[in-house]
């Protein structure tokens, strides 16, 4: 194809849920932007919208933000590209957005045509990459073994941009993606335009959370970018907020440990040469953006859910503990792992106790400054085992110790308050990352399948759904 004179991408929010306002969308239309792209999920809130296949966001909060987008959609004659779906980006959060769209369909008499990006990988398949070779591991983590991937109850993979290809050169109008790299989504209508390589990739990553590269420094905020042959522009679709050399130069940064180079499916962007100039109060230009290119390769992502995990909470106002709170926890901590085996019979490899000091060090972890008195302190005792049924016995044991121990035997017993009744509460299954790895690919469409839904003004969505 042909380098356009300039592709417009509006980017409507950080993350699909969050809210939109109108008057931006009426600001960008004004501006016919070429398409709408953006992000809807995220590793950030943890592993448990995989592991489950649900969304972080509620329903209607996203119902209501495809409704402005699918009549934006409309009015502009653009597609809708969509990455990580229903946050996690597993099948079953891609197909809880495809019913949120279809809903929409119905009730606006719409008829797009409507594509899904499933990215998905069954336990078979990643073992059998492992087998030839193919998955490498990413640090922290160690070589990929057959029993962690067992470990997962869904594994996806991250898509780059050419699943999107194929989706524009089916004629889609919708595109729900699953996993799928955060930049790549926004530089996917660009590249399959022809654009130049490195303004699409570095654009994408300035507008990955929309708003939070300028003024406004927030994902609910909108940005515009515009790709042409000298680099890219990107500018807020709110007049009252700026894009600024310094915001946008210094956001390579943002969940990137390296302020020069990307890594992303396909090839490295390199920012090394770039210049950033403001073109405008509100605009700017960036250029000198590099891409390139290396073997594809695609993040695997797993999580599994086979812990348990009872807590309990207290808070502590007791000037005793107060004046020396890492004594008081590591006597508590002692004390729980000594109750918790007498109590059950349990090895201390059989279950995990810990405690966190909210008000001293729960967040950090880190010693605070020598000499600080916390005013309270929230305490939370998580218990870790196998089972449900097993954290709850544990806790139960431990909850009269957990209440009452004193800093110093001998001294009258205090009572900390608790915060909820009963004090033990039953998590459920404990949800976390297994794989941080790899995957080599010859085609950056192996691990991804695409289904369409395709109907006419004479056929309902029931019918689609119901096909």
């Amino acid at each position: 194809m042909s380098d356009p004179v300039s592709v417009k991408v509006y980017v409507p929010q950080g993350s699909l849920g969050v809210g939109i306002f109108p008057e931006e969308i009426d600001y960008a239309l004004a501006c016919n932007f070429d398409v709408i792209a953006l992000d809807a999920g995220s590793t950030d809130s943890g592993a448990a919208y995989l592991a489950k296949g649900v969304s972080k966001n509620d329903r209607g909060s996203v119902k209501k933000d495809l409704v402005l987008l699918m009549d934006a959609q409309r009015a502009g004659g653009v597609p809708i590209l969509i990455g990580t779906a229903g946050q996690a980006g597993g099948d079953q959060n891609v197909d809880w957005t495809r019913d949120i769209v279809l809903e929409i369909a119905r009730e606006k008499g719409y008829t797009p045509k409507i594509a899904l990006l499933y990215s998905e990988q069954s336990p078979q398949l990643v073992k059998q990459k492992l087998a030839d070779g193919k998955v490498s591991n990413l640090p922290p983590l160690g070589d990929l073994d057959e029993a962690t991937i067992d470990n997962c109850l869904h594994i996806v993979a991250l898509m780059g941009p050419e699943p999107y290809f194929a989706a524009l050169e089916s004629g889609a109008d919708i595109i729900i993606g699953g996993r799928a790299s955060d930049p790549a989504v926004i530089a996917a209508f660009p590249l399959w335009k022809g654009a130049t390589q490195g303004p699409c990739w570095h654009a994408g990553k300035i507008a990955e959370c929309a708003g939070q590269a300028t003024s406004a420094n927030t994902g609910q905020r909108g940005v515009l970018i515009e790709i042409h042959a000298d680099g890219f522009d990107v500018e807020p679709v709110d007049p009252q907020f700026k894009a600024t050399v310094e915001s946008i130069s210094g956001h390579l940064l943002y969940e990137n440990k390296n302020p020069w180079k990307l890594t992303e499916p396909g090839g490295e962007l390199d920012v090394t040469a770039c210049q950033y100039t403001q073109l405008t109060e509100s605009k700017v230009r960036v250029t000198g953006s590099v891409w390139n290119p290396q073997p594809y390769t695609m993040k695997l992502e797993g999580a599994s859910g086979n812990l348990y995990q009872t807590i309990m909470i207290v808070g502590i106002a007791d000037p005793d503990v107060l004046a020396d709170p890492q004594t008081f926890h590591d006597k508590m901590l002692t004390t729980l792992r000594q109750r918790a085996t007498s109590a059950t019979g349990l090895a201390e490899d059989e279950f995990h106790i810990s405690l966190r000091m909210y008000g001293w060090n729960g967040v950090s972890g880190m010693a605070p400054p020598e000499g600080a008195v916390p005013l309270e302190i929230g305490l939370m005792g998580v218990i870790t085992a196998k089972t449900q049924a097993l954290a709850s016995e544990i806790a139960k044991a431990c909850n009269p110790y957990f209440f009452h121990m004193p800093i110093r035997m001998g001294m009258e017993l205090p009572s900390y308050g608790w915060a909820f009744t009963p004090g033990d509460i039953d998590r459920g299954a404990v949800y976390q990352f297994e794989l941080n790895h790899v995957v080599s690919v010859d085609d950056p469409l192996e691990l991804v399948r695409m289904e369409m839904i395709d109907f006419s003004e004479d056929q309902t969505v029931e019918a689609v759904i119901n096909a």
